[in-house]
């Protein structure tokens, strides 16, 4: 399987009911990026992919796993952290934590920011998710990030979502497979497992 790094944690309850099932069988996930996940699926160098879009490939199937939001994480005393939602231009203000590698989404975020004339004060890139949370509770600054992969802190309250109108960009999380292409006995029981977890939410 390839996934981005904020795709990951979505797998991640899959994974482990696929693993109580099938203890023999060993699962691979290998980080890739987005813009190579659909490509690579499509080659056959992956069985399955996770994107936050819907891939361009025809041969491509896509099954929707859940949905996701953009978030502004804050340390809890920080002074947006009592507030449901903050502006752009009040999010451009803050210090700001980034991930290191660009993005669609980032890229996104960025056009938004200029297009309304807020721009976003990155002072600080780092080559990890994990590494941007510690950083944050660490009071180093604010991040712009999926709220799933900060789910644990959200609920431990080390770190709190905010929502920000302007850049939630809410997307659905999917797994893309081949439509026509042999699987193992292995990837098709992991398919039929996520089928069945998609029908019954």
């Amino acid at each position: 399987m390839g996934v981005n790094e904020a795709a990951v944690h979505i797998l991640l309850p899959l994974i482990d009911r696929f693993r109580a099932s099938h203890p023999a069988v060993v699962l691979d996930v290998r980080r890739v990026a987005a813009r190579h996940v659909a490509a690579e699926v499509a080659q056959g160098t992956l069985d399955f992919g996770v994107l936050t879009f819907q891939p361009p490939e025809r041969r491509l199937l896509a099954l929707t796993l859940g949905a996701d939001e953009m978030v502004l994480l804050v340390y809890p005393s920080h002074p947006f952290a009592a507030r449901a939602r903050v502006t752009l231009a009040e999010f451009g203000q803050q210090t700001v934590v980034a991930h290191s590698d660009p993005s669609p989404v980032r890229d996104r975020v960025l056009r938004v920011s200029e297009v309304r004339h807020a721009p976003i004060n990155i002072q600080i890139a780092l080559p990890s998710l994990e590494a941007i949370k510690r950083a944050v509770e660490m009071r180093m600054g604010v991040a712009l990030l999926p709220r799933r992969c900060a789910l644990t802190e959200i609920a431990r309250g080390t770190l709190v979502a905010v929502r920000i109108p302007e850049v939630r960009l809410p997307r659905q999380v999917r797994l893309v497979y081949r439509r026509r292409g042999d699987l193992s006995h292995a990837a098709a029981a992991f398919l039929e497992m996520a089928k069945t977890r998609a029908e019954n939410g």
